[in-house]
């Protein structure tokens, strides 16, 4: 399995890597686009889509709602996102409670649509927004940042979650998160927005305010790692596709990411750190 994972790996890695950091913003739309109408096919399994053109037709809906949002204001999507979150937050808490208020197929469908389109918008307003945090104005930079938050809190998590991990986060939805993971995540976060304002060369009001939504980001990560999480225990799934050898499928990658992604857009937008910018 570990040869697997690392071919599997060493194959995707060129690929993302270039799709993320060498498109110009339309290409990086594109591309962004596919990853994410992938993932909507293989949400449309967690909703219990079984048929395949089932599927194929829920992903390219989904590929037609991002175009239709190519010129629709991001921060309202962000916005509609970071209220979606929350109430996912209640969802996973009171887990298995309510699931018979979202489990049909048709309001897990919809579910998916809500976790995966503010994902890209978030994304491309990364990519084509005006930013300038400290001396740094690399938008490239900015993507990176936030991929990396996402890393780090998962990186902490697993750590301190072997070391002190016996208080379960969520035991009815991922066992194996603990809230020691969770504390440690936000600690290896925190100290990862420190060191980058130093090398931004930001002020020490740019800082703090970094390392709050550099926190904020890490919380939500978690809850999208959750969600997804109970969506596949509804359905009686251990991954979201076979898609990715060793790694199961695109939403396993990025389920922390859909969440992340949005909420730490529109926060740095708040903080007018990033404008809206145009293809």
């Amino acid at each position: 399995m570990l040869k697997t994972r690392i071919i599997t790996a060493l194959i995707l890695a060129p690929i993302a890597i270039g799709g993320i950091f060498f498109l110009p913003p339309l290409g990086f739309a594109l591309f962004t686009g596919a990853i994410i109408s992938i993932g909507a096919w293989e949400w449309a399994n967690m909703s219990g889509i079984g048929h395949p053109a089932g599927r194929i037709g829920y992903a390219l809906l989904t590929a037609l709602i991002l175009y239709g949002l190519l010129n629709v204001p991001f921060v309202a999507v962000l916005w509609l996102a970071l209220f979606w979150w929350g109430i996912c937050f209640l969802l996973v808490r009171s887990y298995p409670a309510g699931s018979d208020k979202w489990g049909s197929l048709p309001v897990r469908a919809v579910m998916g649509l809500f976790v995966l389109v503010p994902a890209w918008v978030g994304l491309n307003h990364l990519r084509t927004g005006g930013f300038q945090f400290g001396d740094s104005s690399n938008n490239l930079l900015l993507i990176l940042y936030v991929f990396c938050v996402v890393w780090v809190a998962d990186i902490g998590a697993y750590f301190a979650g072997r070391a002190f991990g016996k208080a379960k986060l969520a035991p009815r939805v991922s066992p194996g998160k603990s809230w020691a993971g969770v504390w440690g995540g936000l600690v290896a976060v925190g100290a990862f927005a420190i060191v980058v304002s130093f090398l931004a060369s930001a002020g020490a009001g740019q800082t703090l305010l970094l390392i709050v939504a550099s926190l904020a980001t890490g919380l939500v990560s978690v809850l999208g790692d959750l969600l997804e999480s109970m969506l596949k225990r509804h359905r009686g799934i251990k991954d979201s596709s076979q898609l990715l050898p060793g790694h199961g499928g695109i939403m396993d990658r990025i389920d922390s990411l859909t969440a992340a992604i949005p909420v730490f857009a529109l926060i740095i937008t708040q903080l007018g750190w990033l404008t809206t910018g145009h293809w």
